[in-house]
């Protein structure tokens, strides 16, 4: 069966590729860049910029292909306010416009697609699941909110769409917002929590990303949401003492009043000087858990990653490539 990867030179398609090829699949990837992978030597690569729909159209689905949507603009590099609405929406909301529109034309109904977990904002109901209510608190977490209402859309005339919200995903290759927490931590620079510390804080793994995916496919391609996050999340202060602990750093961890912060950080994002998207701070101290048994009842899917482990195989990553060495990718699981 031929697999379809759109946006899969990124960070999840890098992983999900070879998992597909390992299991005897033929797999395209169509991106708007081609790195040095070594799947390359089994893979198709298409050059599809998904913003545009005759780019999209070129890649030939076909009616029996198997379609990932892994194309996206993410929170990293911090936009301005008045920037962000046309940062995300052409690939994240168009793009999936495009591409689901592309199935439909060949007659493809099968779509593993990834949004995230900022559609549901503030945290209202703990543990969160799928059924979360839902309220964006910026363009990025709205754009991907409008592609879950076109997948809603488009179920009803047949395609069968697996939706996943991912927590903030992390594993080789991509550092984001956590390079400013290393360099404070190299530096032996005091690191402000935003509140006390004592709320968890989930990630999730690239691995695991790319497994559930695999997943979805093997279950049928459902037509469900899934959260995507870790087990077990530990509070703020233990993930980050640990992370201080093995750099041997000096680093103090320092709370704050999370409203204080909050405030601050709304008036630098209002004077378009932002250090964080209000996407990020304006949750940092909520119970912001997602419950993720719906992925292991459905689709057999279980996290195999721990919070620590891959914070500190992020920062072993970063302090290889300041020193100009290589870090082989952590693929320690979780016990």
């Amino acid at each position: 069966m031929r697999h379809i990867i759109f946006g899969g030179d990124g960070f999840v398609g890098r992983h999900l590729a070879p998992k597909l090829l390992a299991d005897g699949h033929e797999v395209v990837v169509a991106d708007i860049v081609k790195s040095d992978l070594p799947h390359y030597r089994h893979a198709q690569y298409v050059r599809c910029d998904v913003t545009d729909p005759a780019s999209v159209a070129g890649v030939g689905i076909k009616a029996d292909d198997m379609v990932y949507n892994l194309s996206a603009k993410m929170l990293s590099p911090i936009q301005v306010r008045a920037k962000r609405h046309d940062f995300f929406f052409p690939v994240n909301y168009h793009g999936t416009v495009h591409i689901i529109e592309a199935m439909a034309k060949a007659g493809a109904p099968k779509l593993v697609h990834f949004t995230t977990d900022m559609i549901y904002g503030h945290t209202v109901t703990y543990p969160m699941t799928e059924e979360h209510p839902v309220a964006p608190l910026g363009e990025y977490g709205l754009s991907k909110w409008k592609t879950e209402e076109l997948a809603a859309d488009w179920r009803k005339r047949g395609m069968n769409i697996s939706l996943f919200r991912p927590r903030l995903i992390i594993g080789p290759g991509r550092l984001g917002i956590l390079e400013k927490l290393f360099k404070l931590i190299d530096m032996n620079l005091p690191v402000p929590m935003i509140g006390s510390g004592k709320n968890p804080y989930q990630f999730i793994s690239v691995f695991d990303c790319a497994e559930a995916a695999r997943c979805a496919f093997k279950a049928g391609v459902p037509n469900e949401a899934y959260n995507l996050g870790s087990l077990n999340p530990p509070p703020v202060r233990k993930l980050l003492g640990d992370l201080v602990k093995h750099a041997g750093s000096k680093s103090l961890l320092i709370p704050t009043p999370g409203w204080a912060v909050k405030r601050t950080l709304d008036l630098l994002d209002w004077m378009n000087m932002p250090i964080m998207d209000p996407e990020q701070y304006l949750i940092a101290d909520e119970e912001c858990v997602l419950d993720v048994s719906k992925g292991k009842r459905q689709l057999g899917w279980v996290p195999q990653y721990r919070d620590e482990d891959m914070l500190i195989a992020a920062y072993t990553e970063y302090r290889a490539k300041k020193e100009g060495r290589v870090a082989s990718p952590s693929h320690v699981p979780a016990e």
